[in-house]
């Protein structure tokens, strides 16, 4: 069992570039698995674009491997989405790892872009279709609702041959996208209890539809605090998390000693996941380093100790 401990960012907190590098090359140096950006057009507070975000870590990294946490294809041209992730996987030597979903109703961009909620998923399918075909083959035609192409190719192809394809979300259609299109599958707000039982239903419809999809190809992640419940910090994110969502922050935060996020790592791995995306509480250039370093130096050594065949980069 390989259980990968990555971090991940949704909105920006840095309040420099400097701080943001101090932070990736951090999570280079302290053996963090992966890095992973959150997808967001639109926003009132400070998000970088994924896709961009992405570029620059091929060039800044060389061991750490990134992903998108996930694109949302109904507001994306796939076929550049499918050219910027093999252009990025070439740059990086085969670093890359694609994740894609339809994006949440609640999010702000389809008001603000006028497009409809209601085909987001049937786009998603044709769109995965495009993107996965133009990875492959030399000249790809599709006549589809929603996207129509003729003898189309990208160059260079993606550098990892079995290019993976991670796919998000937790409804009966996300389990039938997964089973068809996914090598992984990647949790939202599920906690431990939830996970389970979506996990069983992507493998019974894999097997279905004559797929195997690896038992280390799950993934789940959380936001995290290294401190007290009453330090102003986690306060104000889990207050603003529940306005923003309605629902429990207690859902999609840990906050307390490295044991607490250990013991929150391990319900998910008893659950069948084995893939994290933690993402550090705190804004400004130092607290959320300061957050990952505590992370890197309490909490990966006890997943190390505990999952001896950890690997520190790699999926």
């Amino acid at each position: 069992m390989k259980v990968a401990l990555g971090l991940g960012l949704a909105e920006y907190p840095f309040a420099t570039a400097q701080g943001f590098w101090r932070w990736v090359d951090l999570c280079e140096q302290g053996g963090a698995d992966s890095l992973w950006q959150t997808d967001r057009l639109v926003s009132r507070v400070p998000i970088l674009e994924c896709m961009t975000m992405l570029a620059a870590l091929a060039g800044r990294t060389r061991k750490l491997k990134f992903g998108m946490n996930v694109v949302s294809l109904a507001l994306r041209d796939p076929v550049l989405v499918a050219k910027q992730c093999a252009t990025i996987d070439v740059l990086s030597e085969g670093r890359l790892l694609p994740a894609f979903g339809i994006g949440s109703p609640q999010a702000p961009e389809w008001a603000a872009l006028n497009i409809s909620t209601k085909t987001r998923g049937a786009v998603t399918d044709e769109a995965l279709e495009v993107i996965t075909r133009l990875w492959r083959e030399d000249s790809v035609d599709f006549a589809g609702r929603h996207f129509q192409l003729s003898r189309a190719s990208i160059a260079p192809k993606p550098v990892q041959q079995d290019f993976p394809v991670w796919i998000g979300g937790a409804s009966e259609a996300a389990i039938r996208r997964t089973a068809r299109w996914g090598t992984g599958w990647q949790a939202g707000a599920e906690t431990p209890d939830e996970v389970g039982p979506i996990l069983a239903a992507i493998r019974a419809a894999a097997a279905e539809a004559g797929r195997v999809i690896d038992e280390d190809h799950y993934g789940a992640g959380f936001n995290f605090w290294l401190g007290q419940p009453s330090d102003p910090e986690p306060a104000a994110a889990m207050a603003a998390y529940a306005k923003r969502t309605g629902r429990d922050a207690g859902r999609g935060f840990v906050v307390g000693d490295a044991a607490a996020i250990f013991a929150r790592i391990e319900a998910y791995v008893a659950a069948g996941v084995t893939k994290f995306v933690l993402r550090p509480v705190g804004q400004g250039d130092e607290v959320p380093l300061a957050q990952t370093r505590l992370l890197l130096e309490q909490v990966l050594p006890l997943v190390a100790a505990r999952w001896p065949k950890t690997a520190h980069r790699g999926t």
